[in-house]
């Protein structure tokens, strides 16, 4: 693929608050990046971005820039566009999908940016070829992204499709489940990586933090789920390339675990659906499951490590006060069933937050989807942390 054979700028998007670990993670792969408030930036070519799609946990989309343009207009766009040389890059036999984010005075729908850009790709490749690529929203082919500010547009050849988050395991999502690439920044941040010990996921719901926690474990990379990326469809596509990465991400993956992850939850449809999609995954082997109250899942006898509750957070008026109960619980059950572990709870209510009764050693700020939340980090001390005072009477 001689036009992707040079360094060109990589940007590679995720959720806001999420850059710090993705810009770890793409380091740890040899591609250091600069932190955006939605992504990292950095510079690869396109058997960086494979590289990229396959072991990736915390990021959505890798976008390897094309061109730099100007166009003040939706037409102006479209001639922009038609210079460029598509039918070098999309197959007339396949199919495009252009998706963007648009800030321009003369268009009030990205949808009509979509339009206008999809039709200059596929006449500029009619016109070379005969005949022009079918087209719609599902990213089942080539895909294009537009950064389209005033009159300054970047265009990406989007190399992933489908976001990263949608692994391909989730088939029973379960009520509100947290994002794959969300649930993996929240492994991630208890340092669960780094420190090992096992996993305790209470209130599992869906399952989607065990199956993440698994995945980190494993060292195996999310991407090898996939039935597939964007960037299979482009032209000069490199099969060789790719088949060898994937053989280097399965065999650079554990067969065994050295820790126990046990996931919970008092929903017996909940842990049915967390089975399914740990299956799914091919992971199920791996993680414990049980039907109990939080503060009867089973804890290890021998070792330490984290424990991450995800509880509701109330978001209807009223909610709160029926939620107060259960994130008292909460603390009882890091101070009485956990001492020594590091206790973890994600929400996005610091009121109910407070009724914990511990004192966080670390909040760490994250979005699920639109709601500013928090990741509290509580260490647990066996006994007190201070030394008592003898008693004078001794």
């Amino acid at each position: 693929m001689p036009l992707f054979a040079q360094k060109r700028p990589v940007l590679v998007t995720c959720p806001k608050a999420l850059p710090p670990f993705l810009a770890r993670e793409m380091a740890a792969l040899g591609l250091p990046g600069r932190e955006l408030a939605a992504g990292v930036l950095a510079e690869g070519d396109m058997r960086d971005c494979m590289t990229l799609n396959l072991n990736l946990r915390t990021g959505h989309r890798v976008l390897l820039e094309l061109a730099r343009l100007r166009a003040a207009t939706p037409d102006a766009l479209a001639a922009e566009l038609g210079r460029l040389p598509w039918e070098d890059i999309i197959p007339a036999d396949g199919h495009l999908t252009v998706d963007s984010s648009v800030q321009n005075e003369h268009v009030r729908d990205s949808r009509f940016a979509n339009q206008k850009a999809k039709d200059a790709i596929v006449d500029r490749i009619l016109s070379r070829k005969g005949r022009r690529p079918d087209s719609g929203p599902d990213p089942v082919g080539a895909c294009v992204f537009l950064h389209w500010r005033e009159d300054a547009v970047t265009v990406y050849i989007d190399t992933t499709g489908a976001p990263l988050a949608r692994r391909g395991y989730r088939k029973m999502p379960h009520k509100a489940p947290l994002q794959e690439t969300l649930a993996a920044g929240i492994v991630l941040a208890t340092g669960f990586a780094e420190r090992g010990g096992h996993f305790l996921s209470p209130m599992c719901g869906s399952g989607t933090l065990a199956i993440e926690a698994a995945l980190v474990a494993l060292n195996r990379a999310p991407g090898l789920l996939r039935a597939g990326f964007a960037f299979e469809h482009l032209l000069g596509f490199d099969a060789a390339a790719y088949a060898e990465l994937r053989k280097k991400a399965q065999a650079g993956s554990k067969k065994l675990l050295d820790c126990r992850i046990i996931a919970s939850d008092i929903d017996p449809e909940a842990v049915a659906a967390a089975r399914q999609n740990a299956r799914t995954a091919g992971v199920e082997g791996h993680i414990s499951f049980e039907v109990s109250d939080f503060r009867e899942s089973t804890v290890p006898a021998e070792g330490v490590g984290v424990c991450v509750l995800n509880p509701e957070y109330g978001g209807r008026l009223g909610d709160a006060p029926r939620l107060e109960p259960m994130y008292a619980g909460i603390g009882d059950f890091f101070k009485k069933r956990l001492p020594g572990w590091r206790g973890f709870v994600f929400t996005g209510n610091p009121d109910l937050a407070a009724k914990v009764g511990l004192k966080p050693r670390r909040k760490t700020p994250l979005f699920n989807a639109k709601i500013e939340c928090r990741l509290l980090e509580y260490e647990l001390y066996q006994g007190t942390r201070r030394t008592p005072k003898p008693d004078a009477a001794e």
